[in-house]
């Protein structure tokens, strides 16, 4: 049993770690930040449904569905809300 909730355990872990990857938004001042609801209303406006965002690596990270209605995890710029992409990860349609 104590094999199994420790397996159970690094999984879980695991599994957190790798959701994030390698990513990181260049050091924005504070005063060029723009807000993060700012960043909700835009993607919302291309037909996400918003659940959370937060800070993360210098970047601003999104959770909820993309306007497919996907699962999504995804990273913008604080500043420009340009999408950025962890290391070994491509937008879709490009290779």
């Amino acid at each position: 049993m104590k094999h199994l909730l420790a397996a159970l355990a690094l999984a879980v872990t695991a599994g957190t770690a790798l959701a994030h990857g390698n990513v990181s938004c260049p050091a924005v001042p504070k005063e060029e930040k723009q807000p993060q609801m700012a960043l909700q209303k835009k993607l919302e406006g291309e037909g996400w449904k918003v659940r959370q965002v937060k800070n993360y690596n210098g970047c601003y990270e999104v959770y909820g569905l993309d306007g497919q209605g996907r699962k999504a995890e995804a990273f913008f710029n604080p500043k420009t809300f340009e999408r950025v992409y962890p290391e070994g990860e491509q937008p879709e349609g490009s290779k």
